[in-house]
């Protein structure tokens, strides 16, 4: 499957000159936790929360400190046509937790860890739901139950 199927667009964005206080009303304003600092569609670093807590705030910085003081660079991409396993490995290899995704060198979109959960819940549910339904057909057999299971199961039955 391709990694379009589970990224997000658009994506929240700052120029290489914004400053904390703007990184920060951006990230508010879009409801994330992270932008990336662009230039000309091409993409430069990221600054996350975190980042502006502990490398602007924590470390006595000033909100008009610019975000290319303060962005992680460069990103770690992946391709708009690369299978979703590539970027469970880009997860792997560098502890990231958000993936912009480019065509070329211009930004498409962003994959989160979080929507990769969400895929991983939704296989895993789906090859669940069927050995559910069947445990929820065929009651329990208190015969070979022990006895406090089967009493409970007698009561709550």
């Amino acid at each position: 499957m391709k990694i379009s199927a589970f990224m997000n667009a658009p994506v929240a964005t700052v120029s290489r000159g914004a400053t904390a206080r703007q990184a920060a009303l951006r990230m508010r304003d879009a409801a994330v936790g992270s932008v990336l600092v662009t230039e000309a569609d091409q993409v430069l670093g990221v600054v996350t929360d975190r980042d502006l807590a502990v490398r602007c705030l924590a470390s006595g910085g000033d909100p008009d400190t610019p975000v290319s003081e303060l962005m992680s660079a460069p990103a770690v991409t992946v391709d708009i046509t690369d299978d979703v396993s590539a970027a469970y490995r880009a997860f792997r290899r560098s502890g990231v937790r958000r993936l912009p995704v480019v065509d070329g060198h211009r930004l498409v979109g962003m994959v989160t860890v979080d929507n990769l959960f969400l895929d991983v819940f939704q296989r895993l549910s789906d090859l669940l739901a069927p050995t559910a339904r069947t445990v929820l057909k065929d009651p329990p057999d208190p015969e070979g139950m022990q006895p406090a299971a089967a009493a409970a199961l007698a009561c709550h039955g």
